[in-house]
């Protein structure tokens, strides 16, 4: 029996529907041949109102270098007109790396003999942050295995109250990022109101079959209940839900499809699509070796999707990691990528000691400082951004799309960026990027479109250099 596609269904295999994933690529096969009918969909785009995943499935086929060329540059253009400079910086912080499920692209899987495992205590997490502060972070992405003995939700949620509570010299973590297991109702709710931002959880593939290979054991095994996480993440109040797929591990063309269809289907039933979409390609680490996965993409068509994502969905943030070269990582923030993580570390600890050998999850491929990242950042002409105000407000969910959507939202954030990063001038950069940063801020003022904006915006960097933080609009 042919399951039905339905994007408003509550069912996995409804609103990732195989036969219309299936049907999708057919499509796409061949509308791409038709240049002026591929160079149509790049103008539909244009007005800013996005894609359907058939339309985009078509440009990613299409293998005309007219159309990828059209497709980068209105990707440069929607990425300044909704971004402008900004780049918003985060790190992850691993909090546990027990973990009782089988995935056979993480080192982290149960059978895994040769990883040290480790589990941070709260004393251990006060030194992690603090030395995160140190840095200048505001941001945090907190990242842990799937263990209900050792990492269970009140672990999470006590983690969170105490990184909140930690304020080093001038120093806070402003927002609490969540990448957990997928879970109940009940339990995103405790996550809401323990104050989190977004709610992060990739797919990894979209293809149930080759899902249930890559997770052969474990609670992540079960595809529909990982599937339909963030249908209860939104149910139990959590506005801002972060999706992905790990490229790699199947056929890309397939998983771009289900990544799209599963943003619709939260539009229809939620009125909100996902807040931000990663792109990892897959790495190598402890006991993994990317030769054992034959699916891996190039840096060209990595760029390709990026571009295609930024149109297609032009208000959602795109973020790429250091699991990316500082080259890659170049070339992707041009079209279309706005959150960067920067001077990460991906094992159990490592940013107050140095991390153990063999722990860390994943291969960093981008090894710079904080310092470094945000000194290229400015030498390349962006704005490197710690803001955290939307989400302190309740600018979340719909309310933020709706302010994005008609340009308010350029009034909060270009004035937040430059307040943050005068912020991080001040307290942690190096000369030569102090330097660089206060010729940006006096650069970019001018470009807050409201003059008493841009007027309390200034007045708020003079006392910044007088002491007081955390300002915002």
């Amino acid at each position: 029996m042919t399951v039905p596609y339905n994007p408003a269904s509550s069912k996995a295999d409804e609103f990732i529907n195989h036969e219309e994933i299936m049907e999708t690529l057919a499509y796409a096969d061949e509308k791409s041949k038709d240049k002026e009918f591929c160079l149509s969909l790049v103008e539909k785009a244009s007005h800013l109102k996005g894609l359907s995943h058939r339309e985009a499935s078509v440009l990613l086929k299409s293998e005309d270098p007219e159309v990828t060329e059209t497709i980068y540059d209105l990707a440069r253009k929607i990425k300044d007109k909704i971004y402008g400079q900004r780049i918003v910086l985060f790190a992850p912080l691993y909090l546990s790396n027990y973990c009782i499920n089988g995935c056979v692209y993480c080192p982290y899987h149960a059978k895994n003999r040769h990883i040290a495992r480790k589990k941070l205590s709260q004393e251990e997490i006060v030194r992690e942050v603090t030395a995160l502060q140190d840095m200048g972070h505001k941001r945090l992405a907190l990242e842990t295995g799937e263990d209900p003995v050792n990492n269970p939700i009140e672990y999470v949620l006590e983690s969170i109250r105490t990184i909140y509570s930690i304020k080093h010299k001038n120093g806070a973590i402003r927002r609490v990022n969540v990448n957990i297991a997928a879970t109940t109702v009940e339990n995103y709710r405790k996550l809401k109101e323990a104050g989190i931002g977004t709610y992060i959880l990739f797919q990894e593939t979209y293809h149930r079959k080759n899902y249930e290979t890559l997770h052969p054991h474990g609670s992540k095994h079960d595809y529909a209940y990982h599937t339909e996480a963030m249908d209860r993440a939104m149910t139990g109040g959590i506005d801002d839900v972060g999706v992905g797929v790990l490229y790699g591990l199947n056929n890309y063309r397939y998983d771009f499809a289900g990544l799209l269809m599963h943003k619709e289907h939260l539009e229809a039933v939620f009125g909100v699509g996902p807040h931000t979409i990663s792109v990892p390609r897959i790495r190598p680490a402890d006991d993994i070796s990317v030769d054992a996965f034959p699916n891996s993409i190039s840096d060209d068509l990595f760029k390709k999707i990026i571009a295609i994502l930024r149109i297609t969905v032009p208000y959602t943030g795109i973020i790429i990691s250091t699991r990316e070269s500082a080259k890659t990582r170049a070339s992707v923030i041009e079209v279309g990528v706005s959150q960067i993580s920067g001077a990460s570390r991906t094992s159990v600890g490592g940013y107050a000691e140095e991390e153990e050998e063999d722990s860390a999850q994943f291969e960093v491929n981008d090894n710079r400082t904080l310092d470094e990242v945000i000194n290229w950042l400015l030498t390349d002409g962006y704005i490197p951004s710690f803001c955290t105000a939307c989400y302190r407000a309740g600018r979340t969910g719909d309310r933020f799309m709706s302010l994005a959507k008609t340009g308010e939202i350029s009034n909060c954030c270009q004035p937040n960026a430059l307040l943050t990063l005068k912020e991080y001038l001040v307290d942690y950069a190096s000369d030569n990027t102090r330097k660089k940063g206060e010729a940006v801020i006096a650069k970019e003022l001018d470009k807050i479109p409201n003059p008493q904006v841009r007027s309390t915006c200034q007045a708020y960097l003079d006392k910044i250099i007088h002491g007081e933080r955390d300002f915002r609009f």
